[in-house]
């Protein structure tokens, strides 16, 4: 859809949460803007300047409420009105005070009649909904038409990112049954670091201490857990321990991941195939490119498929300290899953892929989601290999009851009485954190 046509249409059926009063209210200042600056002028303008554009229309937004004072009706004011109106025109309408709202972390529009967001790990119901599925598709175009990218009959999936970096999913019919969906996935704009998570209760200080430790010794880490389990925010609270003077190279299937104060991070993007069908970049491409852009650590976002394979070499070749992320309910899950992702690129013998998996991983960080909707760490675990077996098997270190919310550590990794003679902690922080 065009500039032209995007104005046009927001003319008529204006991009706002259907509220009978405010939308009559909204839909006469529209009317009464386009008087002043004609739909076709605005396209013009939002195309060429769109600061300037802004500006323009605000002027014309307050000109038509000075003389029709009417318009305001309580709990509105001036300013409030004329904001509605310009998050129509520039922003994702209605949408824009849940994305400024830090509190919430998902939101979910299904259909034109249904709008629901996450709020600490809570799902809600909004009071309100669209008008109609016409403004959902105007929605979706207002988030995928800079990216140039496309939504129709025969692509009816897209995945895209906000400026703010949040992540967006958008499914339109056939696929979607009840009328086009969007959903998006918050961040914030400062990511948690391990102490701001102990603090809301995530995990106590001696797991702290120990994913610390981890992170400095070089250990290869996977976090693995369910979908919203808090698995790419305790990531990024481990990447932030990584020291300075380390290059870092990320690999994204969607740039989440923040390093605000890290002086030499390297983000890569993977890339969908365009409208034509060519130009994708997957995350295993960017994996093996990866690999020559001289990395200290290599952070892969989420593994998924067949980079499982080049994620395992490079974590046994020289890239110790590694970190990425993968959907699993269980370290012993976190193994048949990265066999299975291994296989979908070579076809090695099982024992082969676990015995990789065995040498590459040291640590397993077991992320849940609680039934009061918190999150936290529930099980952490190493691998060894056993000859006997030739098997992948996990060793247990630490684990939460799901239930009763007690905690025990059944074993510590040998990595541990290394920590003194690397200079990272002392023999005696380390016999102290060991009885407690």
């Amino acid at each position: 859809m065009s500039l032209i046509q995007r104005a046009a249409y927001a003319g008529q059926s204006p991009l706002t949460i259907h509220n009978e009063g405010l939308a009559q209210i909204l839909e006469m200042l529209r009317n009464r803007v386009s008087e002043i600056i004609p739909s076709v002028e605005a396209a013009r303008l939002i195309s060429l300047n769109p600061r300037q554009a802004r500006s323009e229309l605000r002027l014309a937004c307050e000109q038509v409420l000075r003389e029709e004072p009417w318009l305001i009706k309580k709990p509105l004011t001036v300013e409030g009105l004329i904001e509605r109106y310009l998050d129509d025109v520039f922003g994702l309408g209605p949408l824009e005070e849940m994305l400024a709202d830090e509190t919430i972390t998902e939101i979910m529009v299904n259909g034109s009649q249904s709008l629901y967001f996450e709020r600490e790990g809570k799902l809600q119901r909004a009071s309100q909904a669209f008008g109609d599925d016409g403004q959902v598709y105007t929605l979706i175009d207002r988030i995928i038409g800079p990216l140039g990218r496309r939504i129709d009959e025969s692509s009816p999936m897209v995945n895209a990112r906000l400026p703010q970096g949040h992540r967006v999913n958008a499914i339109i019919p056939p696929l979607a049954i009840d009328g086009p969906t969007v959903t998006i996935r918050k961040f914030r704009s400062h990511a948690f670091s391990l102490s701001e998570m102990r603090k809301l209760g995530s995990f106590d200080e001696q797991i702290e201490q120990f994913l610390e430790w981890a992170v400095l010794r070089r250990c290869n880490i996977a976090v693995s857990g369910g979908t919203g389990s808090g698995k790419t925010t305790l990531l990024n609270a481990l990447s932030a321990i990584i020291p300075f003077s380390e290059r870092i190279v990320t690999v994204e299937d969607s740039a989440e991941l923040r390093f605000h104060e890290h002086p030499h991070v390297v983000r890569l993007e993977a890339r969908p195939q365009s409208a034509e069908g060519v130009g994708e970049v997957t995350i295993r491409d960017l994996v093996v490119n990866s690999l020559r852009m001289r990395p200290d650590r290599i952070v892969v976002g989420e593994c998924r498929g067949a980079e499982a394979l080049d994620m395992l070499q490079a974590m046994s070749t020289g890239h110790d300290g590694s970190l990425t992320t993968l959907h699993a309910n269980s370290p012993q899950e976190t193994v048949s899953r990265l066999a299975t992702m291994v296989r979908y690129g070579a076809e090695l013998p099982v024992s082969v892929i676990e015995a990789q998996i065995a040498t590459a991983i040291d640590v397993v960080v077991q992320t849940t989601r609680y039934p009061d909707g918190s999150r936290g760490i529930c099980e952490i675990a190493g691998f060894s290999w056993s000859e006997e077996k030739l098997r992948c098997l996990v060793d247990q270190y630490y684990v939460r009851d799901f239930v009763t919310g007690e905690c025990e550590w059944r074993s510590y990794p040998a990595w541990l009485d290394d920590l003194p003679y690397l200079g990272i902690a002392t023999g005696e922080e380390v016999e102290q954190w060991k009885r407690k």
